[in-house]
């Protein structure tokens, strides 16, 4: 019995020790930490000036906030016809109108969702503005509370391409088959059906390891520990080419990516329990 007790203890230590690498690993990417008004970040992007922004999680304030390159907040810009109900993530068209995505369904109740379009940041002077309003439904979802086996209609991710917005699904299937569903919608202010383009299998196991929750193009899709960078697809079938998965070590609640270049992206993770709240800095 006290053989085994002994044992227990270093395995204990040894996870530790092991946890604790990780953890350094992780801080060596770290680029910033975020202020206490941005610890349910959600999104991040950059305008075409590089000035990056940031929003919350649902419950929040419906704003955007601007960081210096320090973390620290320059200017907080608030959506005066718009409401947090669960914002997930940020987007962007080539003019840099603002896509932010207030689409969060975890229980797979939402059936009308909605996307919320500003024009440049940069081009926004006061600290409110207002939106266009983009409403949309899922083709395929006709129940507000779905067989268990089908709730694959929660959103934390999105991007714009081609004058339309592309919607990655987090998968929350019981039992769990790890497939994230791609929709595709206009980008434009009216009410709309989400159209299915195409599936991808992150994993099948560990689920919360498999949620997609922020997208960033050129294709980067994210979960608590990995990047899946998609490349030389056809057409909108962004599945259709190549995959690089990148492990990115320790679990957190990363929560928002965006390119800083073509080899380069930066993630954000949410505080929680006495981790995270960064921005890091990852070579692809």
């Amino acid at each position: 019995m006290r053989k085994r007790y002994q044992i227990a203890l270093f395995l204990i230590f040894v996870i530790g020790i092991l946890f604790a690498l990780e953890v350094e690993k992780s801080y060596q990417s770290k680029l910033i930490s975020v202020p206490h008004d941005l610890e349910e970040i959600s999104g991040i992007e950059f305008d075409k000036l590089g000035h990056l922004w940031a929003i919350n999680d649902g419950g929040n304030s419906p704003k955007l906030y601007l960081l210096d390159s320090t973390g620290h907040i320059k200017k907080s810009i608030r959506i005066i016809n718009a409401e947090n109900k669960d914002w997930e993530d940020m987007t962007q068209d080539y003019f840099g109108h603002f896509f932010i995505g207030d689409f969060g369904n975890n229980k797979n109740e939402r059936n009308v969702l909605t996307v919320y379009k500003i024009e440049n940041p940069i081009d926004i002077k006061d600290t409110i503005t207002s939106a266009e309003i983009i409403k949309f439904k899922f083709e395929d979802k006709f129940d507000s509370t779905p067989n268990d086996s089908i709730k694959n209609y929660d959103l934390e991710a999105f991007i714009y391409y081609k004058k339309y917005l592309y919607l990655f699904t987090k998968n929350r299937t019981e039992p769990f088959d790890g497939v994230t569903n791609v929709y595709r919608m206009g980008d434009y202010a009216s009410n709309q059906n989400a159209k299915l383009v195409s599936s991808f299998v992150t994993c099948s196991s560990g689920k919360y390891l498999c949620w997609i929750t922020s997208a960033a193009l050129r294709l980067a899709l994210l979960s608590s520990n990995k990047i899946w960078v998609f490349e030389n697809w056809k057409g909108d079938d962004f599945f259709s080419g190549d995959v690089k998965e990148i492990s990115l070590g320790i679990v957190t609640q990363k929560e928002a990516i965006t390119f800083v270049n073509d080899s380069t992206v930066l993630v954000a993770d949410e505080y929680f329990r006495g981790i995270g709240g960064n921005i890091y800095q990852i070579k692809i």
